[in-house]
């Protein structure tokens, strides 16, 4: 199968998660709009959420993968099922301890940690620790999730690991359409919300374990022993996991600044949800599909394949997400409008997560490049050097977010993290030029120049259209109107884009072809420094 179908099976799975998030977010700012109650419940999911992205996504899509991907080449089938059961044994018992711990410590972790500024409000407090207690076991779910997800991804099983997230929305989904029917109180939606989340990481679990036994192996538990391999694990998945959570580090910082002022956390969760969208499609397929395709390649010691591969990744993401990034820029506000505006969520509200969101669009390229970028490191077993990154990242978020809350509230937060994510690829992307890793391509860098300019003829026609139709996306008009004018503009957006990228040279059939139809090359004589990038 092509790296451009890979991407599509696995960027279409993460797109009908991505629609039933929108749905649930749509309902979620009718329930709960941006008061105390949106606040309290984001809040309390974030810390989970963070720590399935440190210990889980992260640290397994980066340190697994190719650990599991080399025991393929060497060992078979076989040993693969035996490093899997070895590392199972170890994961949950950890997970288990982690799990005890974080619940007796609640209260601590929310008061100095999750959301200082509630520590005022004794009943938020309260609500927060409890639904915190209540969602965090989703952690444990999810860890094991994503270690059976690397699982399938290496064995080339992409679908069953895309689509187990869509059950997190479907559970939701069904508790809000339950509270919105029955006139439920926000606190009542909010628990229903909470038990929900951990309703739904059962059921990830279970997708991917069925997904893992269909795909061959058959795991059973072993008592936990720190073999070679789970050691070398262990030194690779650490600083990965650091790496591989970076945006969710910089987004609980965020949150936790944002805590002392109502309605931001609920705000910048809002135009999280949007920006997700082409972030999931394209950065998440990217790296799912690029890492394992990377690491077997270098195992193999086809380097000039490795380094085709990366370029290729590039182009594609670049390609679909420049138009991306300048539509959520000039759009933002209608597409607040349409998603959100109604019943709990008011016009003042569209204002301000609308200027949140077309701050992510502009930060959106450097967050999917991350994901085209980290494989390039991942693959070679450094993870060392992307968690170096992510602290440079880190400490240019605090002091931005910092220093620009007190002025601009929400928007100052979102111009931290959209400034973090384009250094953290500067130096991603220059340090695999540095290193060789990455093979300099005039080709693809006058391509990008031409999609750039492709994407600013698209945004003119945008914001000459909006002037023209901008009675039809206003606040008062029917949601039947909004809903087809917008849709119109993208629709239009989209043919522009495409037809100038096509004409001037930006992209061509040549590129598509070349994508869809890359067969992998005949057998190479390895390069022993292929492994490890010497």
């Amino acid at each position: 199968m092509s790296l451009v179908k890979k991407f599509i099976t696995v960027g279409g799975a993460t797109l009908g998660s991505r629609i039933f998030g929108f749905a649930r977010e749509t309902l979620m700012a009718a329930a709960l709009g941006t008061g105390p109650m949106a606040d309290v419940f984001y809040a309390a999911f974030r810390f989970p959420n963070l720590f399935r992205r440190l210990f889980a996504e992260g640290a397994f899509n980066a340190a697994f993968v190719p650990l599991f991907a080399k025991e393929i080449e060497a060992n078979g089938i076989e040993g693969a099922k035996r490093f899997s059961e070895e590392v199972f044994g170890v994961l949950f018992s950890v997970l288990f301890l982690i799990t005890v711990v974080m619940e007796l410590g609640m209260p601590l972790i929310v008061r100095w940690i999750i959301a200082p500024g509630f520590a005022d409000d004794p009943d938020k407090f309260s609500i927060t620790v409890r639904m915190a207690a209540v969602m965090f076991p989703y952690l444990m779910c999810m860890s094991l999730t994503a270690m059976m997800s690397g699982m399938l991804n290496s064995l080339h099983h992409f679908f069953a690991a895309a689509v187990a997230p869509v059950f997190l929305n479907v559970v939701m989904i069904g508790a809000l359409f339950y509270s919105l029917y029955f006139g439920a109180l926000p606190l009542q939606t909010a628990w229903y919300l909470s038990w929900g989340v951990l309703v739904a990481g059962i059921l990830q679990l279970l997708v991917v374990y069925i997904g893992v036994r269909f795909a061959g192996i058959s795991i059973g538990f072993r008592w936990p022993r720190f073999t070679p391999n789970v050691k070398r694990l262990l030194i690779l998945a650490i600083p990965a996991a650091v790496t591989g959570g970076i945006t969710q580090i910089n987004q609980m910082i965020g949150q936790a600044i944002a805590s002392s002022r109502e309605g931001a956390i609920a705000a910048l969760q809002y135009a999280d949800r949007i920006y997700q969208l082409p972030l999931g499609v394209v950065g998440v397929a990217v790296g799912v599909v690029l890492l394992p395709e990377l690491a077997r390649a270098l195992k193999s010691g086809h380097l000039k394949e490795a380094g085709n591969l990366q370029n290729r990744s590039i182009e594609f993401v670049l390609f679909l997400t420049l138009p991306a990034a300048m539509a959520l820029w000039v759009l933002s506000d209608d597409i607040i409008r349409v998603l959100y505006e109604r019943r709990a969520f008011h016009q003042e509200n569209t204002v301000i997560v609308g200027s949140i969101l077309a701050i992510y669009g502009l930060g959106l390229p450097a967050f999917v490049l991350i994901k085209a970028l980290q494989p390039g490191f991942y693959a070679r077993e450094d993870t060392k050097t992307p968690m170096r990154f992510s602290g440079v990242a880190v400490a240019v978020n605090c002091a931005i977010a910092l220093s620009l809350f007190p002025f601009m509230g929400a928007p100052g937060i979102a111009v931290a993290e959209a400034t973090a994510g384009w250094i953290s690829t500067v130096l991603l992307f220059t340090t695999l030029l540095r290193r060789g890793h990455l093979t300099w391509e005039w080709a693809l860098a006058r391509r990008t120049v031409l999609l750039l300019v492709s994407a600013g003829v698209m945004t003119g026609v945008i914001v000459y259209l909006q002037h023209r139709w901008g009675a039809y996306l206003a606040s008062g008009t029917s949601l039947l109107s909004k809903v087809s004018t917008l849709g119109l503009l993208i629709a239009i957006s989209m043919l522009v884009y495409f037809a100038v990228a096509f004409l001037i040279g930006g992209a061509d059939l040549g590129m598509i072809r070349r994508n869809i139809n890359r067969k992998r090359p005949a057998a190479a004589a390895p390069d022993a420094k292929a492994v490890n990038g010497e």
